[in-house]
């Protein structure tokens, strides 16, 4: 008996970008994958806290979900850090992964 469906099982040599940075009042560090699955959104880890979250252009303009995602205590640093992947991430169009 299959105690589980497997829903994918892909196999894929993906980018991996590693990079640190500081703003007036904190210390970021994050993992960013770039690959073809998850609509072209790009994986986003914070190293320090292993929180992570899939991340596209209009993720990234809603404040109050980075504030919730990366556990930031106060909105100017979500608006920096808005900022930060607004710089980094490319702006990748959205791909049908489903018919």
């Amino acid at each position: 008996m299959e105690l589980f469906d497997k829903l994918y099982d892909e196999h894929e040599n993906a980018k991996v970008r590693f990079i640190g940075f500081t703003t007036e009042d904190t210390r970021y560090d994050f993992g960013i994958i770039y690959t073809n699955m998850f609509f072209g959104k790009p994986l986003v880890i914070c190293v320090q806290t292993g929180r992570s979250t899939l991340l596209d252009p209009k993720d990234i303009e809603d404040i109050d979900y980075l504030q919730t995602v990366f556990r930031i205590p106060d909105k100017e640093q979500a608006v920096d850090l808005a900022e930060f992947f607004r710089e980094t991430l490319p702006s990748i169009p959205f791909v049908t992964q489903y018919e």
